[in-house]
């Protein structure tokens, strides 16, 4: 009897001992998928965070017009105020959200808003997941498969910028669906962001104190732009970002383009003038400024007139050429751009 039972002592033991293995090999499976998924997590390139000397956009002109403006911004975010720019399209607010992210020295986080910008996209989502078998042959004759899954979570930008104590800049982001943007209450409201989908203890992120949001939008309608709620624009402070004067319009163009300055002085004034003439029908930004003195860059080489000054034609051509897309897709086809050239020329 003392025998029997001191074997089933011994098989018990052997039992637990087997237990106690296979725990351990099933800690250390884990331990290796976390370090898997850590690793994965830090490949270059993959991070949204970027270095705040690498977003100045080049070139940037700075005049006294520009840092007043830039002044503005940086002042309301050492205020801890989010910023939304608002101003017409071409005017410049993307280089200055950039450029005042920038002088934050604090990392960035570039977003362009889109029809496809959901919450997912905004704060992360699992991206598969990661899959490890364990065969244990401890015994003779019998093998045992465990298996384990551990699903791989990845931050999007809005979650790694409030994390990080980045600088967010958000473009264009009143074209991305309002219902997108909920998640952006709590994180300037509360100063926590949650992230929906993401189980445990930390599907919760608090906001980093130097965390900052600057977001851009056009301060007219077109196709595709949303609504944004109001709850949200409220715990904004918004800074209007309109054309600049004369001379920064003309830094800007002579910055971009190769030109003599005569040329640079005449595609600001037929800008300015134009802007003016065409009113709302057709925005006349200092980009379109940009675009034309390249193309006169190339198409004015041998059509300088005797005094100096540029061909009419070719000048008219040019800006047709510059800002038909804006006018072609209307109902009324090669009609509007037949009359936005006849326009154009009546301005000049």
């Amino acid at each position: 009897m003392a025998d029997d039972s001191a074997s089933r002592g011994r098989k018990v033991r052997g039992k637990k001992i087997r237990s106690d293995r296979e725990s351990k090999r099933g800690r250390r499976a884990k331990k290796e998928l976390a370090r898997t998924a850590e690793a994965a997590d830090d490949r270059p390139g993959e991070s949204p965070l970027a270095d705040p000397a690498d977003v100045t956009p080049e070139p940037f002109v700075e005049t006294d017009d520009v840092a007043a403006l830039r002044s503005r911004i940086t002042g309301w975010l050492e205020a801890d105020q989010p910023v939304h720019l608002i101003g017409p399209t071409g005017c410049g607010k993307t280089a200055l959200a950039l450029s005042a992210a920038a002088e934050r020295g604090r990392p960035v986080v570039w977003l362009n808003g889109d029809e496809a910008v959901d919450t997912a996209a905004l704060v992360g989502a699992h991206a598969g997941g990661e899959r490890y078998t364990e065969d244990d042959r401890f015994v003779s004759g019998v093998s045992k498969q465990t298996e384990i899954v551990r699903e791989r979570w990845v931050d999007n930008p809005l979650s790694v910028a409030v994390r990080e104590g980045a600088t967010l800049v958000y473009n264009e982001f009143s074209r991305s669906d309002p219902a997108a943007h909920n998640v952006l209450l709590s994180v300037l409201e509360e100063g926590v962001l949650e992230r929906p989908g993401k189980r445990g203890e930390d599907r919760t992120i608090d906001v980093h104190p130097e965390f900052r949001a600057i977001v851009t939008s056009n301060d007219v309608e077109y196709a595709g732009v949303h609504e944004q709620q109001d709850a949200l624009l409220d715990r904004f402070v918004g800074v209007t970002v309109d054309y600049y004067d004369a001379e920064t319009e003309r830094e800007i163009v002579a910055a971009h383009v190769d030109l003599d300055p005569d040329r640079v002085e005449t595609v600001v004034a037929t800008t300015r003038t134009l802007r003016e003439a065409l009113e709302d029908d057709v925005i006349v930004g200092t980009r379109a400024a940009v675009t034309a003195a390249k193309g006169l860059a190339v198409f004015d080489e041998s059509s300088e007139s005797e005094n100096g000054t540029v061909d009419p034609d070719v000048l008219t051509d040019v800006f047709t050429d510059v800002l038909s897309p804006k006018v072609a897709g209307g109902q009324n086809g090669n009609r509007d751009v037949a009359d936005l050239r006849d326009r154009i020329a009546k301005a000049l």
